[in-house]
Formats: structure tokens, C-alpha cells, sequence
């Protein structure tokens, strides 16, 4: 038997063996994926290039750094492509081995496991009360951080940072030489992503690093695409240099190009999930649950007393995220993808009868 702890959402696969169900029986809501799905021109995208994987993929993915330059409006020489948001966050960790970086408690789990196997002491900084980022967090980073890390808006809680507080924080990092590592990978799916993306700020500060992926607005976890902004691109000479030398292969690079064609995608996306988490909020506080005013795709939740609705859902095919492996938050708490009203609905009486039985 399989007795490693995964630490991320999406294990239909132990999922299926602990309640003996197949994976296809299984709803979840653990993975935080875009509810419209993959884009068909995609899917088709990944079949036409079946013969391409005769031969290797580009090592510096040219096209799908040209496709993107113009979707971020960014120079084609900040941009690094990467398997997935997770390599890029392993390849910054040990391209560039910060000494000591400090991460705010809750967020997402990879970037301490990434920087411990590097070598990097890890200084954590509970958020306060309202697991929000504040000005205490901003104006208190020690001036011996080689690194600080942030997520915006933050996972798994959801909850946004006001641009304005991490431009302070990235003044003060740049004057104590400082690297500001910031995940904007849930950001499409907020209701003005433009408001907050620091993204035309990277010329301003070379030693701001943006992550971005492909793996949740355009539902391709399977094809594992990713790509890093930055202006300094020593870093990301140094990032490129601490992985294998074809990060991303032929069948991604092509449904990444492909993806970045519909413009109009991210907005439906938006609209469609906007309504969708209001819906699922509100109806989740009825059942008495704390349910954080989360601004992506998913909701983070505290279910007082609850230390086994994980199980309870998994009872009822239902597979939720625990969140107890989250610094900062215990074993009550737990997080829930965004997805349509059907499925959503299937979530609330899933709900619902775990917590009253009926």
C-alpha cells in the first residue's frame, strides 16, 4: 500500500483506491481548474502534433515565447517556459539559492519544499488574524532575506493583496538587495487581474520574478506548461541552468501557442466563475461554514469541529482538499474548487449531509 501524504489537490488516483472507487466516478473538487474546461482548438492542437514527438521539442520553446511576449506584452527575453509552475519555483530555488527567504504561513506548499532541498533556511511569517498580507509583513522583511515570497491572491485562502503593498514591499526588497518571488497563477481568474499584476513593474524592479501557468485557466494540468517573467535575465539564465535542457515538451509548447490565440477565453472564464463563487459562498455560509473572501477559483473554508469531512465527502465520491498540511492552518480547514452549478450543487448536498446528515 501507498502510504506517502501527497501535499497537493488532484489524487484521483489514491483518491479512487481509498473509497475502491475508478477515477472517473470521483468528483473533484480538490484540483482548482478552470470549469470550462480545456479550449477544443487546444485538444486539437495536442492531436494534430502527434508526429512532432518523433523528434525533441525546442529547448527555448521560440514560438511559444514569441506567442507570449505579446499576450503579457512583455520583451520575448524576460520570459522562462517551464513544466508546469512547480519547476520554475524548483528551478529558482536552485539556480539562485538565496541564503534565507522569507514566506508568508498560509501559501503554497512548494516553495518551502523547493527551497529546503536547496539548501536555503526558510524563515516563516504567520499573516495575521485574517490571514492577510499586511503592512506589518511588508515593512518588517529582515534585511538578510536573499529572497521573499508571495502569492497573489494567496493559496490557498484566495484572498487578493492590494498592489500598493507589494510595491512597498518591492521597494524596500530592492534596496536590501532582496528577490521578490511573486505567484500570479490564480490571478487570471479575478475580476480585474490588470489592477493587480505587477507585471508592467518588472522593468522598474529587476529583482521582481513572476510566475505564471497554463495548468488552471486553460485546463491543461496533464500537459504541465508554465513560464517565469523577469527583467534581470541573468536570472533567469541562472534558472534555465539549474534544469534539464528541454523543460517543456512539443505537445505543451503547442497547446500553449494555441491557448494564447483566444483572447476572449479568460474573460468568459472570469464571468462564468465570478458568479459561480458568489453562488457557492453564499450557499456554503448557510451551513454554518467560515468560508474566506477568497477572489479565484476556489474557496478555502473552516469547518469547526470537522477534523474528518475529508473522509465524510470521500464517503459520498465527493474528494475536497485538505488543508491541515497549510502552516498556519489546522486540521479543520479545507478548500473547494469553483466549478459549474451541477457540480456545485452535487458539492453543497455533499456538504450538507456531512455536516447534519441530511
Amino acid at each position: 500500500m501507498d502510504k506517502r501524504m501527497l501535499t497537493h489537490g488532484g489524487d484521483l488516483y489514491g483518491a479512487a483506491r481509498l473509497c475502491r472507487r475508478a477515477e472517473e466516478e470521483i468528483l473533484d473538487f480538490s484540483a482548482n481548474i478552470n470549469p470550462l474546461g480545456m479550449q477544443p482548438q487546444v485538444r486539437k492542437a495536442v492531436l494534430d502534433g502527434m508526429d512532432a514527438v518523433e523528434r525533441y521539442p525546442d529547448p527555448l520553446c521560440r514560438r511559444l515565447v514569441e506567442a507570449l511576449a505579446k499576450w503579457e506584452q512583455v520583451p520575448e527575453d524576460w520570459i522562462l517556459c517551464g513544466n508546469g509552475g512547480a519547476d520554475l519555483i524548483y528551478r529558482f530555488a536552485y539556480g539562485l539559492r538565496p541564503g534565507k527567504a522569507l514566506l508568508p504561513a498560509p501559501a503554497f506548499a512548494e516553495y518551502e519544499e523547493a527551497l529546503l532541498q536547496a539548501g536555503t533556511e526558510v524563515v516563516l511569517r504567520p499573516l495575521n488574524k485574517d490571514k492577510q498580507v499586511d503592512e506589518e509583513f511588508v515593512m518588517g522583511l529582515p534585511a538578510d532575506m536573499g529572497a521573499v515570497f508571495l502569492c497573489n491572491p494567496n493559496n490557498p485562502t484566495g484572498l487578493l493583496v492590494e498592489r500598493e503593498l507589494i510595491l512597498g514591499l518591492l521597494k524596500k526588497a530592492r534596496a536590501q538587495n532582496t528577490l521578490v518571488f511573486l505567484d500570479e497563477c490564480f490571478l487570471d481568474f479575478t475580476r480585474e487581474p490588470d489592477a493587480y499584476t505587477l507585471k508592467e513593474y518588472l522593468g522598474e524592479f529587476p529583482n521582481l520574478i513572476i510566475l505564471k501557468s497554463f495548468t488552471k485557466m486553460f485546463a491543461i494540468p496533464g500537459l504541465r506548461l508554465g513560464y517565469a517573467l523577469c527583467a534581470d535575465q541573468g536570472i533567469l539564465e541562472r534558472m534555465r541552468l539549474a534544469g534539464q535542457p528541454w523543460p517543456v515538451g512539443g505537445l505543451a509548447q503547442e497547446a500553449g501557442i494555441t491557448a494564447l490565440a483566444d483572447r476572449e477565453f479568460p474573460i468568459h472564464t472570469r464571468k462564468f466563475v465570478e458568479k459561480e463563487r458568489a453562488f457557492l459562498k453564499e450557499q456554503m455560509e448557510s451551513l454554518k461554514l467560515f468560508v474566506y473572501d477568497g477572489a479565484a477559483n476556489f474557496l478555502c473554508f473552516r469547518a469547526a469541529g470537522e477534523k474528518n469531512l475529508y473522509e465524510k465527502m470521500l464517503d459520498q465520491e465527493i474528494l475536497i482538499r485538505r488543508c491541515a498540511n497549510y502552516r498556519n492552518l489546522d486540521d479543520e480547514h479545507y478548500r473547494v474548487a469553483v466549478r459549474g452549478r451541477k457540480e456545485n450543487m452535487r458539492l453543497l448536498d455533499g456538504l450538507r449531509f456531512a455536516l447534519w446528515g441530511g
